[in-house]
């Protein structure tokens, strides 16, 4: 297991991937150090696989894009007058398939498939030169890293540019994304089936699991608040998978695999970790929690970007927040939830109309940062056993019909989020689908989520004006299955030299 991780910013001159070629999929610019120059070593194999790491702290990924565009796009957050028209685009859904936030995403999960895909086609002679079970051992959890960082950015391109998965035989016609698993490759660009697309980040996380085992024996210190990758990491994302696939068996299977292996912890929100302040609030105001099963490691000198910034626009006098938490959302959260005192928190803004109103405090910031006057900057954490008991009690509805184990798994995440809670939860075949949607949007506010449940939920929303929230977007309908469920694949994609990509329905 890597016991230590240094994140450097701007590593690797031998891999560094720009966006100025005409594709996102292009190789590295002839610029670049030559690849049989590059890695050599298992130290340098080591430095490839630090890269891969540094290639999630952009803000195109888990710490701005991909984490605020699919729940802005949505009906979790409202613009309010004054705002300053960051991601206007997005949330008046005038997404086109030149939007700049669109091809920055798509070009960010193609970077790290890209150094990936690096590393994993200069291992073979790295191994070669390996002597010591250590070194040996040392080799397959750089792999395995690699694996694993390869399936997470595909199943992200799936999440946000293919539709939903209904069932094999429609995933089997159904169009998924372009599969590049080489480094130098003379493969025609073409996308796979949305089958295929799901088949390769299910063998890449089998692959990973086998090569990130944890030896239970020799195990020192804890595996949770990890900036790195291990076995549970890629049990999590399988679950995660598992359930927008519909495979609801493996869903429960592999979310159990966290859940029962005593590892992870929820975070009390009534247990003082320090004085004033409970596990739960210390998990977001410093991004440490036993819960957390993958974060994104950003250090003073080395981070991504500022997920809170939209939220507060903090100028050390006063809030000027672009969005503020939509009303229908705060209503669900009933008065022994405590999440809503850690998410939320009413302040006046600084706007001219002074409009009072519960910001997101849960993205105000890191302290550490903070102090050290880098604003509204948190760690992102793409994988907590939070969300594993929503997949575990979701599968357990939809696929079993076992109203009596998901109201056990709600009751759990309940006891731990609530200042008192001393009953279980009763699901029935009526309302079960409800309450766990509900509880989604509660415990997942603003991590990125809705946009995906909208689309595999097959369900549209509607916007409703709130107090001084923005004309134009404010009264928006969107219908079920709206074409732009699905975001467009970047046009300079489809146009580039030697394209044979397809675009979406979202792309006319």
């Amino acid at each position: 297991m890597r016991k230590t991780l240094i994140l450097l910013t701007g590593i690797l001159t031998t891999i560094v991937i720009t966006t100025t070629s005409t594709s996102c999929l292009d190789k590295y610019p002839e610029s670049a150090i030559p690849a049989d120059k590059a890695i050599n070593t298992l130290e340098e194999l080591d430095q490839a696989a630090i890269g891969v790491y540094d290639a999630f702290k952009s803000g195109a990924l888990y710490s701005g894009y991909l984490t605020l565009l699919p729940d802005i796009q949505c009906d979790l957050a409202y613009a309010i007058n004054g705002y300053t028209n960051t991601y206007g685009n997005i949330w008046r859904w005038d997404i086109l398939a030149t939007n700049s936030e669109i091809t920055s995403v798509y070009a960010a999960l193609y970077t790290v498939i890209a150094r990936a895909n690096f590393l994993l086609e200069y291992a073979p002679r790295v191994e070669q030169t390996l002597t010591t079970d250590a070194e040996i051992d040392n080799f397959n959890q750089i792999c395995g890293e690699a694996y694993f960082a390869r399936a997470l950015a595909y199943s992200e391109l799936i999440k946000m540019y293919c539709k939903a998965y209904e069932s094999p035989e429609q995933a089997a016609s159904e169009l998924g994304v372009v599969l590049v698993t080489k480094y130098n490759t003379d493969e025609p660009m073409v996308r796979a089936s949305l089958e295929e697309s799901y088949e390769r980040v299910i063998e890449d996380l089998e692959t990973a699991a086998e090569l990130l085992d944890i030896d239970e024996e020799s195990l020192a210190g804890n595996i949770y608040n990890a900036t790195y990758f291990n076995e549970y990491t890629a049990y999590a994302l399988r679950a995660r998978v598992a359930l927008y696939m519909k495979d609801y068996e493996a869903a429960i299977e592999y979310s159990s695999k966290i859940i029962d292996s005593g590892y992870y912890i929820l975070s009390s929100a009534t247990t003082e970790y320090v004085s004033g302040m409970s596990y739960f609030s210390y998990m977001w105001q410093y991004d440490d929690a036993s819960e957390i099963i993958w974060k994104v490691g950003f250090t003073i000198n080395s981070y991504g970007g500022a997920l809170g910034r939209i939220f507060f626009n903090y100028d050390y006098s006063s809030m000027k927040p672009d969005y503020v938490p939509g009303e229908w959302a705060l209503s669900l959260y009933d008065a022994n939830d405590l999440r809503y005192g850690n998410y939320f928190y009413t302040y006046t803004t600084g706007h001219s109309h002074g409009l009072t109103w519960p910001l997101l405090v849960k993205y105000f910031g890191n302290m550490n940062f903070f102090n050290s006057q880098i604003l509204h900057t948190s760690m992102p954490k793409p994988l907590r056993l939070a969300e594993q008991y929503l997949i575990r009690a979701e599968a357990y509805v939809e696929g079993r019909g076992d109203y009596a184990r998901a109201g056990e798994d709600i009751a759990t995440l309940r006891s731990a989020r609530y200042l008192s809670f001393g009953g279980g939860v009763t699901l029935t075949e009526k309302d079960a689908m409800q309450i766990i949607e509900e509880e989604r949007v509660k415990e997942l506010y603003m991590e990125g989520f809705r946009l995906m449940d909208l689309k595999r939920w097959h369900k549209g929303f509607e916007r409703k004006p709130q107090s001084e929230s923005i004309e134009s977007g404010s009264s928006l309908k969107v219908e079920a299955d709206d074409p732009l469920f699905v975001w467009p694949i970047p046009q300079h994609e489809l146009e580039s030299p030697g394209s044979m990509i397809l675009p979406n329905d979202s792309n006319k």
